[in-house]
């Protein structure tokens, strides 16, 4: 029944699904893969806020809502299917299957309390307790994203993110 209102696309490792600035008229719900989400910082390096593998939807939601210019550019960690849908789809689909908008309503209270909990954990734990934090909660991510990534997803440095690495696991 979903199917007409998506399209499968695959993304090779490093391609974009989304350019920071390009209008956004799409979500993805990830089927295989991995993806960060990212901005380019005013000092030129990049930032790394979010990441989505398999059976996780994302996107630069607002730009997606109002079809305005991306704020954040959505880039494949690795080889990554996904099932792509328009606002438009969306819209038709949601109406075709209202009972659809309970389980988009909890995708997305679940993702939101996600952001205020990590938002927090920047707050209150220091740099080696997130490091270990993030250890023991996601540790698929570990064996799945470049360190690079991790370390600007929680805002290390790389080389700080190796010591911190050395001093765990030895």
């Amino acid at each position: 029944m979903i199917e007409p209102f998506v399209e499968q696309k695959v993304f090779k490792r490093k391609e974009l699904l989304l350019t920071e600035g390009q209008r956004c008229f799409e979500k993805f719900f990830i089927v295989k893969g991995c993806v960060h989400l990212s901005y380019l910082k005013q000092n030129g390096m990049e930032q790394t806020i979010d990441f989505a593998m398999e059976n996780w939807w994302t996107s630069d939601f607002m730009a997606f809502q109002h079809a305005t210019a991306a704020r954040f550019s959505i880039r494949a960690i690795e080889r990554t299917e996904v099932l792509s849908i328009s606002a438009g789809n969306q819209l038709e689909l949601l109406k075709q299957l209202p009972e659809l908008n309970a389980y988009f309503h909890m995708v997305f209270q679940r993702a939101y309390a996600a952001s205020q909990m990590r938002i927090r954990y920047l707050y209150d734990f220091s740099k080696e307790q997130l490091y270990l934090h993030f250890l023991e909660n996601y540790p698929e991510f570990t064996q799945r994203v470049p360190q690079y990534l991790l370390a600007s997803f929680l805002g290390f440095t790389p080389e700080y993110l190796s010591e911190l690495r050395k001093k765990f696991l030895s």
